[in-house]
């Protein structure tokens, strides 16, 4: 599997998972919130900050018609027009460098998700270290080609894409001799119901696109993220508020600090804990070792007298013959005095 390098950091199974703290709309309408996020993610431990470059006359145009409205159902957007809720949820391109250079100076990777040409434009002039293609856009592959080409790492969401658009995406993106590529796992619901997370998929996805796999998680919480670090994902990206009552378009399903704290440092404990494929004992537990059972001699006895449940038992710890022998021996007769506390051995009886 290919190691990816975003700045200082590499993506791969050798290297702990790469966060991804997503701001989206979160902002809420004012830059200094946006650049509060940003500190609230160096102080994570959190390793790259996002942001969505678009503005609503590049993603879609105001109108009223139905195909322009989401559906009153929506758990969260319900019946509001794609051009009102873009126009909430953007970032000001002039937001753009002053959030990138805070990122920068906080030593946070800072990057973003094109929406059009323009945008890709305006992050080539910030110098991004990498493009992220939003699940909605997978599809459009001439997007994918024109930041592949680039040379930048491409992280490609996969919501509600099937295994052939998937492969068309990645496929675009390598057309162009880009090989850097992180595959994300998703369900472009939001919020996500963890049981439509589908996270045994990972593996799958990895073999078959022969990519690091990653994680864009819309559920609640954290539970889903670790989940899918143990089953091999390199990248985990979720969104991030400073307060869930503080308003944002996303922030219902958002992380809060402290909860972005507890997946960076849980998350990395999870990556350590797999550890390698093989079964046994580890060099930290050698001590333990000498502290299991086995058979020793927990009375006084002389030569000649029989070996019975009485003078010998399993106990701790681990330096004579093994329990299961007590059986064989049982019966024999001691070749010698033997003292309390001396470790049974075949020369003994």
């Amino acid at each position: 599997m290919p190691e990816i390098r975003i700045g200082r950091h590499t993506i791969g199974a050798h290297s702990e998972p790469f966060i991804i703290a997503e701001v989206s709309g979160n902002h809420d309408g004012s830059l200094d919130t946006a650049l509060k996020i940003v500190r609230m993610v160096a102080d994570s431990g959190a390793q790259a900050v996002k942001l969505q470059t678009y503005k609503p006359e590049t993603i879609t145009i105001e109108s009223d018609a139905p195909d322009f409205r989401l559906s009153e159902g929506h758990e969260l957007w319900g019946g509001r027009t794609l051009w009102d809720l873009y126009q909430e949820a953007h970032t000001p391109w002039e937001w753009h460098e002053p959030i990138f250079s805070l990122a920068k100076e906080l030593g946070l990777v800072a990057f973003s998700s094109p929406f059009d040409p323009t945008a890709i434009d305006l992050l080539e002039d910030l110098d991004t270290p990498a493009y992220k293609i939003a699940s909605s856009e997978i599809v459009d592959l001439p997007l994918i080609r024109l930041a592949a080409s680039k040379g930048k790492p491409m992280i490609i969401s996969t919501g509600m894409a099937s295994v052939s658009e998937i492969d068309a995406a990645v496929e675009a993106a390598r057309s162009t001799g880009n090989e850097q590529i992180v595959v994300l796992s998703c369900t472009a619901d939001y919020p996500a119901d963890p049981s439509e997370s589908n996270l045994r998929g990972i593996p799958l996805m990895r073999d078959t696109f022969g990519t690091p796999i990653g994680l864009s998680d819309h559920t609640t919480g954290i539970g889903a993220a670790l989940a899918a670090v143990a089953l091999g994902a390199c990248v985990v990206e979720k969104h991030v508020t400073l307060a869930r009552d503080g308003g944002g378009v996303d922030s219902s399903f958002s992380l809060e600090p402290q909860e972005l704290n507890a997946l960076v440092r849980e998350s990395r404990t999870a990556w350590q804990a797999l550890g390698q494929p093989r079964i046994g004992a580890v060099a930290t537990e050698r001590e333990g070792l000498r502290f299991r059972r086995s058979l020793y001699v927990v009375q006084d006895v002389h030569a000649g007298d029989l070996v019975t449940a009485a003078n010998v038992r399993s106990i701790r710890p681990a330096l004579g013959l093994a329990p299961d022998l007590f059986s064989v021996v049982l019966g024999r007769t001691f070749t010698q005095d033997v003292s309390r506390g001396t470790a049974l051995s075949w020369d003994l009886v």
